[in-house]
């Protein structure tokens, strides 16, 4: 007998998965694609946003072949995506710039300026953190450094937006990813005026605002017939991959807490209504009418451990490649051998600067307390431990906006290490959960799909269906070994500020000199 499945699509800054769920979350299939990451100057992060449509479409191609041959059929299509992105479309409908992701640093100076003026009156209306990751200071970069862009773009779109138009031939945001846009008025849930107005372009430039759970159907015939899709499916247009990962995992209750580490990271939980620091420490973005999502992302996750893995140790990751091992499994074997605190190494994971809770794109790397005792051994466990002291930053940024934590659940990559979830229980002090999904943003998509198409009756459902696959305590001899350390590196991390951005006048200023001489 056929069953109903739904189809969820993440695209992410790498690639776009795709999953196809049945309402009691069995997956049915699962898809990925890779895309490039292109860096045409230094300090941009674009992509191609048709390279990223056609990836879109071999993966669902192959999710559907899939469904079909299980005699699965499916009842809808949801979304999820990443944050901040940008891309200028002209009057035909064509990008005129590659889609800026939110790791590009373009804007920095745009941002620093905002941030002496105006900038945190606009973060107390938008709830995006003054960054260059932020479509608003993205195009204060194009208003003032490409004229010939600003003045030709007829639409001013994120990536998935750019996906909805290919398909419906419509420019339609989701009140989430517009929420992260830096652009988008959170009590009157439209846009801004005051940001529009800074901005220098108009209402007519930005897509029609829709809840979360809005659906459209009506596709494009030629793509439904090539997907094998009737025309009418309904498509919910669904929220940003970071909030959707907290409902994937079922951390949508108060003082449920969502900790993910992919290539970058973040610490989310959910609220009933819109909610900003005074401080200006964390976002606040939407998932549904009285559920938003708080927390803070930092930039340095993953990648961090993959530039020690790549710089530190090339041998063995040479070793493992040829063994066909994972070099990431080698590695936290040497880190375990190291004891907690790492000899007294310290490590700041700011290689491509910081978010939360400095939101500080000049932020640098650093080894501190490095002596002739330390080797490369500790250097790696110090690494991992900096990841966790900066997520536990976060932490205490949302404890000082009034969140109570109750529980903590970890995903993305890093959850698939033994070593590094310990790691975070020693660090938090506190129980870590492990949810048995390792794709929540999929997750969240297909259940807030299903939710809209009436398969599931509310959405605080799915904490019965995301199982806990393991459980991590703290082990208090660690907890005390760390608990010497966290005092040092908040302070050093709050008082480097300033001569962070010394050292990236210096060494913005080197590349200069070099680019001059070649």
């Amino acid at each position: 007998m056929s069953e109903q499945v739904v189809i969820a699509i993440d695209i992410g800054t790498t690639s776009t998965k795709i999953l196809a769920y049945d309402k009691t979350g069995n997956t049915w299939a699962e898809e990925e694609q890779e895309y490039p990451l292109y860096t045409p100057h230094p300090g941009w992060k674009e992509q191609d946003p048709e390279e990223i449509f056609q990836a879109l479409k071999a993966a669902l191609k192959r999710v559907l072949k899939a469904v079909d041959e299980k005699g699965g059929i499916p009842a809808g299509v949801g979304f999820s995506a990443a944050m901040h992105s940008l891309i200028a479309m002209d009057d035909e409908g064509k990008p005129l710039t590659g889609s800026l992701t939110w790791a590009d640093q373009r804007s920095v100076e745009e941002s620093e300026a905002l941030k002496k003026g105006e900038g945190h009156a606009i973060y107390l209306r938008t709830g995006t953190p003054i960054h260059p990751m932020s479509p608003l200071t993205k195009l204060l970069w194009f208003q003032k450094h490409d004229k010939d862009i600003f003045e030709r773009a007829s639409k001013w779109i994120s990536i998935k937006e750019f996906v909805f138009y290919r398909l419906f031939n419509r420019y339609i945001v989701d009140y989430s990813i517009a929420s992260a846009t830096g652009l988008f008025n959170l009590e009157q849930l439209d846009w801004d005026e005051k940001s529009l107005e800074l901005t220098g372009i108009s209402k007519n430039q930005l897509s029609d605002p829709v809840p979360t759970t809005h659906q459209v159907s009506g596709m494009d015939a030629d793509l439904a017939k090539e997907f094998g899709l009737p025309v009418d499916i309904p498509f919910v247009i669904g929220a940003s991959d970071g909030v959707l990962a907290n409902l994937g995992v079922g951390a949508i209750e108060p003082g449920s807490i969502a900790c993910s580490i992919g290539t970058s990271g973040a610490i989310r939980t959910v609220v009933s209504k819109p909610s900003v620091d005074p401080k200006g420490r964390i976002f606040c973005y939407a998932l549904t009418d009285d559920q938003w999502v708080i927390g803070g992302p930092i930039n340095n996750g993953g990648i961090t451990f993959r530039w020690a893995r790549d710089n530190l140790f090339p041998d063995v990751k040479q070793q493992a490649k040829q063994a066909g091992r994972d070099a990431y499994d080698d590695l936290a074997e040497i880190a375990s051998k190291v004891h907690p605190g790492s000899d007294g190494l310290l490590f700041f994971p700011y290689l491509t600067g910081e978010r939360a809770p400095y939101w500080n794109a000049d932020t640098k790397g650093v080894f501190f307390g490095l002596t002739l005792d330390h080797g490369r051994d500790q250097m790696i466990r110090s690494v991992l431990e900096g990841v966790m002291f900066q997520m536990y930053t976060v932490v205490i940024a949302l404890i000082e906006a009034g969140v109570e934590p109750v529980e903590f659940r970890a995903n993305g990559g890093f959850a698939r290490s033994e070593l590094w979830r310990q790691i975070m229980a020693d660090i938090f002090e506190t129980e870590i959960m492990v949810p048995e999904s390792h794709q929540s943003s999929c997750m969240g998509a297909a259940w807030l799909t299903m939710y809209e198409l009436g398969m599931v009756e509310q959405l605080s459902d799915i904490k019965d269906l995301v199982k806990t696959t393991v459980k991590h305590e703290p082990i208090k001899a660690n907890s005390d070994a760390y608990n010497k350390l966290k005092p040092l590196f908040i302070r050093l991390a709050r008082d480097l500020q300033d001569d962070f951005g010394v050292m990236a006048d210096i060494q913005r200023q080197f590349a200069k000199e070099q680019s001059a001489g070649s």
